[in-house]
Formats: C-alpha cells, sequence, structure tokens
C-alpha cells in the first residue's frame, strides 16, 4: 500500500511580508528612498540654478548691507558755490567797512580783520573744506578791503566837497584812485594784509 505524498513545503515570500493586496505583487515593496505618496521626486534634493549664493540668507556674509554706505561728505554744497558765496559776502562787506570808516574818517584793523574772517568763514560754510574756497576768500578779501577804502575816501572827499558819494565815486573814479595812492602807509598795507590772513582763519572756523 502505497504511502500518501506530502505536499511540498509553501513557497518563502520573497520580501518577508504577507500576501500582496489586490494582487499587485509591488503593493507591499517600497523602493528605498521613495516616498510613501508614490512621488519619486519628492524628497530628492533641488536642482542646481547655477547661482552659488541661491540658497544664502540676505547678510549671512557680514549681517546687513552687502556693501557700506557711501561716506557723507563733508559739508558744503560744492567748491563753485562756495567761491559765490565769497564773492557776494565780500561785496558787502566792503560796504560795511567803507560805511564804518568813512563816518569815523580813519580805519580801523579790527574791522578788516572781520572783512576777511566773514568771507572766507561764509565761504566755506556753503563750499565746504576746498582749497580753491579758501584761495578764493583770500583773494576776495584782499579786494574787499581795497573796495572799502575807496569807499571811505569817496566818502570824505563827497563830504568836504560838499558832492554827492555817488558822483565822486563813479564820476571822479580815477581821481580817487589816485588820492588812494598818495594817501597810503604802511598801516593802508597792513589791512590790506589782515584781510586774506583772517579769510583763511574763518576758512578753518568754519569746517572745523
Amino acid at each position: 500500500m502505497s504511502q500518501p505524498v506530502q505536499p511540498p513545503n509553501p513557497p518563502q515570500q520573497p520580501y518577508g511580508g504577507g500576501q500582496p493586496a489586490a494582487g499587485n505583487p509591488y503593493a507591499a515593496e517600497q523602493q528605498p528612498g521613495t516616498p510613501a505618496d508614490g512621488n519619486p521626486y519628492a524628497g530628492a534634493p533641488a536642482a542646481p540654478t547655477g547661482n552659488p549664493f541661491a540658497g544664502q540668507q540676505p547678510g549671512q556674509f557680514g549681517g546687513g548691507a552687502p556693501y557700506p554706505p557711501a561716506p557723507a561728505p563733508r559739508g558744503g554744497s560744492g567748491p563753485g558755490l562756495g567761491i559765490l558765496a565769497a564773492l557776494g559776502t565780500a561785496i558787502v562787506a566792503a560796504i560795511l567797512y567803507g560805511v564804518i570808516a568813512g563816518s569815523i574818517e580813519r580805519e580801523v584793523g579790527y574791522a578788516a580783520v572781520g572783512v576777511g574772517f566773514l568771507v572766507g568763514f561764509v565761504a566755506s560754510k556753503v563750499g565746504g573744506s576746498n582749497p580753491a574756497v579758501a584761495v578764493a576768500s583770500a583773494v576776495f578779501s584782499l579786494g574787499a578791503v581795497f573796495l572799502g577804502q575807496l569807499v571811505a575816501m569817496s566818502m570824505i572827499l563827497a563830504d568836504g566837497l560838499g558832492v554827492g558819494f555817488t558822483e565822486v565815486f563813479f564820476d571822479h573814479f580815477g581821481d580817487v584812485m589816485d588820492i588812494w595812492k598818495e594817501e597810503a602807509d604802511f598801516m593802508t598795507y597792513l589791512f590790506l594784509a589782515l584781510g586774506p590772513v583772517a579769510a583763511f582763519g574763518g576758512a578753518k572756523k568754519a569746517t572745523a
């Protein structure tokens, strides 16, 4: 009598799981690194864009703006406006200086110093610490003191002759110049020198 044949052992599951669901042999299989939602690119790193700084946060290399702010200029609106300011101030200061000297019929050293200082200070306040502004202030200060001396002399002559100032100053300007040359002395030239020196002092004070 023959022995009953034992059925062979059931085949082992190749992936250690149960029977695949719904007949899909890969339902329980998940590729390494593949997300569960089935998107094979969900966890992959983003493709490079060619920009080596694309992933950096702003301020990563210094904390703040990428470039330092430009330094502010040391005041002033430019040498051109400073020179114009020196010219305008010199004209006004010359008239004031001439009126003061003509009223008291003598020159005052402090007034000459004030003319130069005022011209240099105003010019440098407007034009900034530019060497051209300081030089222009000194030149205009010299001219302002000289013009003030002529104004003062014209006032004295007009008062002595009993005529108007404008008649002496504008109609007989050549005669005024000749009288100035004859009357000029050491103090006259000293006052002329005080103006430019004071102008440099005023310019330095304005930009300090």
